[in-house]
């Protein structure tokens, strides 16, 4: 099995361009959001971790926003409780996986966490910061001190880059995405 890492900027298109590729993506984000609304453990531990913010399942996205708002220790707990957990779901969904030929990890904190490994594949999403910036401001929640707090403990973007064994220039068009795509998957396979 072949596994693709999709790293880039926050907005850049990362989930996009995983789904494009046509074979089973595993979206972190997809994840947490399911973790907050069904799992009461993971509601339990936060709620311990951070009394003052966390009050009522399913978890409140607000909540867990003023939380990492008000302090970076809060975010650091938020991450030691959910990435664990996430780490465990993205196991369950490579042994399932385990007869498809490539999966796609779109993981915002792939290699910050260290969660991918020396052979697989990375690819970064390159895309404008202007378009970014345009895309992210139609988000319903955005929040520009909270998107500061996440691009802090992530590393930057030029690494990233170089780790990459592939680019692709998200122009936000279907064309360009795909013909990046079909390059990569032919060099690959």
């Amino acid at each position: 099995m072949i596994k693709i890492g999709i790293l880039g900027d926050i907005g850049s298109g990362k989930s996009y361009v995983a789904k494009n590729f046509g074979y089973p993506v595993f979206n972190a984000d997809a994840e947490v959001g399911k973790l907050y609304k069904k799992e009461k453990k993971i509601f339990n531990k936060l709620k311990k971790a951070l009394p003052k913010h966390v009050h009522s399942f399913p978890i409140n996205k607000n909540e867990i926003c003023d939380a990492i708002l008000t302090s970076d220790s809060n975010l650091k707990k938020i991450i030691t409780i959910v990435h664990l957990e996430i780490r465990k779901k993205m196991n369950v969904f490579l042994k399932k996986n385990i007869n498809q030929k490539i999966v796609i990890l779109d993981i915002p904190l792939l290699l910050e966490n260290k969660i991918n490994n020396k052979d697989d594949i990375l690819v970064f999403v390159q895309s404008k910061k202007i378009d970014i910036f345009k895309r992210l401001k139609k988000r319903k929640n955005f929040n520009l001190k909270l998107y500061k707090k996440f691009r802090n403990i992530q590393l930057s973007l030029d690494y990233k880059m170089k780790r990459s064994q592939f680019v692709v220039k998200n122009n936000f068009t279907n064309k360009s995405v795909n013909k990046s795509i079909e390059k990569i998957l032919k060099d690959i396979l």
